[in-house]
């Protein structure tokens, strides 16, 4: 059955350690593996296989990219962030219940009211006007259950990153600079990124065997312009100078550090291990998280309990929604071929933020 989702995170002490094993874990974490295989070596400029539902949610981001001319900035003085981006969040929160009526076929309308809330909160905070990592998580949920419930499949991840998610960050990227949106949970100059994460993950896995590509080449800014259209990881880099003024290793020590690890498969694998650190076990990030049924907040592999099912449930016909994901990609049991093997140490201790 489908849910109207909710937060589950209010204690650190209690609810991050569960977090941790639970269903709604596993099924994310196993879904940010398989896009980050599904990536590997592979360009944004490659030939690929778009779906339909890949064009319905490119269109979608497209609508959302529109509104920003329709909601003009704020002439007052305002010290943090454009109070402009609360009536932007207002007009995407009124309508994305018809968008994603349009996106999805009348045999799924029954998840719109569970999957909405992932959508609206992943471009930020309306009334802190700020942006982050856990923002980008919340898409990433989105895109989730946009497959548990059978609207996108295994053979659209290749598309779901060099198409969707370049598409994303575009977006997110324009609502930044127009609203002056402030980082959200920023490490500071000890954060890998002020607002994005899964860039430098997946783009790592794009660079895996890149011939002449190594992580060092990131410190030449010839470089990144010929390489930013292509590839994640340079065009997050890319972005950061644009940005930023200054010393590079200065405003982002953490990158710089990692720049200076000798191949993109350490590179890959410590971005793993970081992001589940640093975003998934980190209070400040995740306590915004909603849960539901589609990402349950049970113990990974238990039934349902009687609060998942609760009086805001509707029920779904077993066709649509079981227990388990409907998806192709088997979430808890992948091998994930070709990905370097997690190493038993930290790989790049020195880089993760303290």
């Amino acid at each position: 059955m489908f849910v109207v989702p909710v937060k589950r995170i209010k204690d650190e002490s209690k609810d991050l350690p569960f977090f941790q094993t639970s269903e709604a874990y596993a099924r994310i974490m196993s879904y940010i593996l398989a896009l980050n295989t599904a990536v590997l070596d592979r360009k944004v400029s490659d030939p690929l296989p778009e779906s339909e539902s890949i064009q319905k949610i490119l269109t979608l981001l497209e609508t959302l990219d529109s509104w920003i001319a329709l909601v003009p900035l704020k002439s007052d003085p305002q010290r943090f962030g454009n109070l402009a981006f609360r009536d932007y969040i207002r007009m995407v929160e009124q309508k994305t219940t018809s968008l994603l009526e349009e996106l999805l076929p009348p045999s799924l309308h029954l998840a719109v009211p569970e999957i909405t809330p992932y959508l609206t909160q992943s471009l930020g905070h309306g009334t802190r006007i700020d942006y982050g990592s856990g923002h980008e998580l919340s898409f990433v949920a989105w895109l989730c259950c946009l497959e548990i419930i059978g609207f996108l499949h295994q053979r659209d991840h290749p598309a779901v990153v060099l198409r969707v998610f370049v598409r994303y960050l575009e977006l997110v990227r324009k609502l930044q600079r127009t609203y002056q949106l402030e980082p959200a949970g920023s490490h500071g100059v000890w954060g890998l990124d002020d607002y994005q994460f899964l860039p430098y993950l997946w783009g790592s896995s794009q660079l895996r065997d890149h011939p002449t590509l190594k992580p060092i080449s990131i410190m030449k800014v010839e470089n990144l312009k010929a390489y930013a259209p292509d590839y994640l990881y340079f065009r997050a880099i890319q972005f950061i100078h644009e940005t930023k003024r200054g010393p590079f290793h200065e405003h982002s020590s953490v990158l710089f550090e990692i720049s200076g690890v000798p191949h993109w498969a350490k590179v890959n694998s410590g971005m793993i291990k970081m992001y589940k650190a640093e975003v998934l076990n980190k209070f400040p990030v995740v306590q915004h998280l909603l849960f539901g049924g589609l990402l349950p907040w049970r113990a990974a592999d238990s039934p349902p309990d009687d609060q998942t099912a609760s009086a805001t449930s509707t029920t779904v016909p077993s066709s649509v929604l079981s227990t388990a994901p409907t998806s192709t990609t088997p979430y808890l049991m992948s091998s994930r071929p070709n990905m370097p093997p997690p190493s038993t140490r930290p790989l790049m201790p020195s880089a993760v933020p303290r």
